[in-house]
């Protein structure tokens, strides 16, 4: 009897494209991938143009990405992927490895690629699905986040010690009350839906606040207001008619 792939016996599936110049080259990962029918390939370019028009997309949440591409760089490409997807860079030379992490990229593969390394890199990445899956429930304030940031790959903090979180397209910068700031790629939408609601407020298209650390709230015209911040500096933008949306909140957590 056959056994199983653990993809498949987890019902995961992966939709992944592939961004490589070298026909040859996508030829070959097409080939291994192939092994994992729980991998299905959606896409592939190999131009940078090209690539922008696929990442555009919503039907993959895997890309592997070719470091040297014809018309730019992968880590130009990196920008332009879906929050929800992981980037695996392949390349015939370990010398961006460092870079790649930087990213948050899920691997580094040098080619050619081997059967068993490709295997390791999807294995990862499901438990890592399934982990995802796992997370039934927000985070409470107590809980830790994780922050993926280089040089070691990853941080954990407590949601109470993050101030404020900064869009910056598809990336987030997180402002914490030690002073640090963190860049991380994940959109201010998933950020919403981790953090705990009665806790966090999106004040503006830019800006999402720990209402225990508001201090003063400052009407500056009829449409716009700064927020004052325990722990930050300088305060954030604010849409004028939140302040009364923080007051009912912030009543509700003393109650």
């Amino acid at each position: 009897m056959t056994t199983p792939s653990p993809d498949l016996a987890h019902g995961i599936m992966h939709r992944a494209l592939i961004i490589d110049d070298e026909l040859s080259a996508r030829e070959e990962l097409r080939s291994l991938l192939a092994e994992h029918p729980g991998v299905v390939i959606t896409g592939e370019a190999g131009t940078v143009n090209n690539a922008r028009a696929l990442l555009a997309a919503n039907d993959y949440d895997l890309v592997f990405l070719d470091i040297h591409i014809l018309g730019g760089l992968g880590f130009d490409l990196a920008p332009h992927v879906r929050e929800e997807a992981d980037i695996v860079f392949v390349s015939a030379h370990d010398t961006f490895a460092l870079r790649a992490f930087e990213v948050n990229a899920l691997d580094y593969l040098v080619k050619p690629v081997t059967p068993s390394r490709l295997a390791a890199t999807l294995r990862r990445l499901d438990a890592q699905a399934t982990r995802h899956a796992a997370i039934a429930t927000p985070f409470r304030t107590d809980d830790l986040v994780l922050l993926k940031v280089a040089p070691s790959g990853r941080r954990f903090v407590r949601a109470s010690e993050i101030v404020v979180v900064n869009s910056c397209e598809n990336y987030s910068e997180v402002q914490l009350a030690s002073g640090d700031r963190v860049l991380v790629r994940r959109t201010m939408k998933a950020w919403e839906e981790l953090l705990p609601a009665n806790h966090f407020l999106r004040v503006h298209r830019n800006h999402l606040v720990n209402l225990g650390r508001v201090k003063r709230f400052e009407p500056l015209t009829e449409d716009a207001a700064l927020l004052h911040l325990n722990g930050l500096p300088e305060p954030v933008r604010a849409r004028r008619h939140i302040g009364a949306v923080i007051e009912e909140r912030l009543a509700a957590l003393k109650r």
